[in-house]
């Protein structure tokens, strides 16, 4: 069995607990690729999109498990001003590179009617054994998420900052909710993303681990008796990251401008860092079961900011907005340490102006529930803000060849999701 991914106190270098992490951050992305005339996902496997992207963005750049996805991720950071600036680089240059190859660039959780059983799957082994051994789970896994990383360079910090933080995660992701719409469909969901993804295995809220070396037995037990063949299989909404000294928050959908997505980011790193400095004052935040904090990411899913969750130490319901406010309060004397008053700011104007799916269902209304408007929107606010031409930061980018064309049309789809 591949160990791979499995870390122990012999291979990394364990950090004084009380020492202050970096804090660093980083982001990945995983964006649609749109047909312009259709408004439906198309593939870029007919195309070099990925190998150009690659050229430019190195391994920034890299393919998911559906043709019509694709996954960037940012350096690492050392606030949310270098944040801001790569993000806003990288989903420049990816858009650019679309649609010099005909395609147009999506940032949103879901797509509004495209359907998960007419698209490729990328032409790679460990794709088709995740769809071998998922099967449909798999093959239906048509959804964009974005995970931040912050930089906790003590195994036992991670663990310690992962336990409180996992009740603040339902407030995060019902910021960041955009995905009403599924095949078609208007859910009645904020984040049905959320939905899809939990029909995986060893997904959604992890329980409270009493230490590293706990969580660290928990995973080479999941290993040795063939669960996983490595941690990265452990796709929770919160989670040290096997390889890296981040601590991994997964729950978020995938917000439409990039803006958003580094407020929200900012927010994470601000939460953590407002638990470190409870910790190092042998303070703490209260950890809370599992099972009461599913009950408000229920009623994030269900209504984003619309709704109300529960204040489980006041124990009442209350409103979701008055609840975010009560958090950007509680990390307000980190914010200016970390330099992310700016970035933090814009949390109010999701609060004002809307979450993702709200703004994407007033599009929906507004248009006679015209999917196609919506995918318009998406689009829209997708590049809003973006480098109107990134080629200072990339060499040129000529249109796909016909040779690369002919190659890949070449193959073909034979129904099974799988490319052949």
């Amino acid at each position: 069995m591949d160990t791979e991914g499995i870390i122990d106190n012999d291979t990394f270098t364990e950090h004084d607990p009380y020492e202050k992490p970096s804090f660093s951050l980083g982001i990945e992305e995983e964006y649609m690729l749109i047909d312009p005339e259709t408004r439906e996902l198309k593939s870029h496997l007919q195309v070099e999109l990925l190998s150009k992207g690659k050229a430019v963005l190195e391994e920034m750049v890299k393919p998911e498990m559906h043709g019509s996805m694709i996954e960037i991720g940012t350096p690492v950071c050392k606030n949310t001003n270098e944040l801001h600036t790569q993000l806003r680089k990288i989903r420049s240059i990816v858009r650019h590179l679309a649609e010099n190859n005909g395609l147009k660039l999506g940032a949103s959780s879901t797509h509004p009617f495209s359907h998960w059983s007419t698209q490729e799957i990328y032409p790679d082994q460990r794709y088709y054994d995740m769809v071998e051994d998922m099967q449909l789970l798999a093959r239906s896994l048509l959804i964009f998420g974005m995970h931040i990383h912050v930089g906790i360079e003590s195994r036992e910090t991670q663990i310690k900052i992962m336990n409180e933080m996992r009740y603040f995660l339902p407030h995060v992701l019902a910021l960041s909710v955009s995905s009403p719409f599924w095949t078609g469909l208007q859910t009645g969901l904020k984040s049905y993303r959320s939905k899809i993804f939990e029909r995986f295995p060893r997904t959604s809220i992890p329980d409270a681990f009493h230490s590293w070396s706990d969580y660290e037995a928990f995973t080479k037990l999941l290993v040795k008796t063939r669960c996983i063949d490595n941690p990265k299989r452990i796709w929770w909404d919160i989670r040290p990251h096997p390889n890296f000294p981040t601590l991994e928050v997964r729950i978020c959908d995938l917000p439409m401008t990039f803006e958003e997505s580094v407020s929200i980011a900012a927010l994470i790193q601000a939460i953590a860092a407002k638990l470190f400095s409870l910790y190092r004052r042998n303070l703490s935040f209260r950890v809370y079961s599992r099972s009461l904090v599913l009950e408000n990411k229920w009623r994030a899913v269900r209504y984003g900011l619309e709704g109300k969750m529960i204040d489980f130490g006041k124990q009442k319901e209350v409103p979701a907005r008055d609840l975010i406010r009560e958090l950007l309060y509680f990390v307000d004397d980190v914010v200016d340490d970390l330099g992310s008053r700016e970035h933090i700011n814009r949390i109010y104007d999701i609060l004002d102006n809307g979450t993702g799916s709200q703004r994407q269902l007033q599009v929906w209304e507004k248009s006679g529930e015209d999917p196609k408007a919506v995918v318009d929107y998406i689009i829209d606010q997708t590049q809003k803000n973006l480098l109107d031409d990134p080629k200072d930061f990339m060499p040129e980018v000529k249109k796909a060849s016909e040779e690369a064309i002919e190659e890949r049309n070449e193959s073909h789809f034979d129904g099974t999701n799988t490319v052949i």
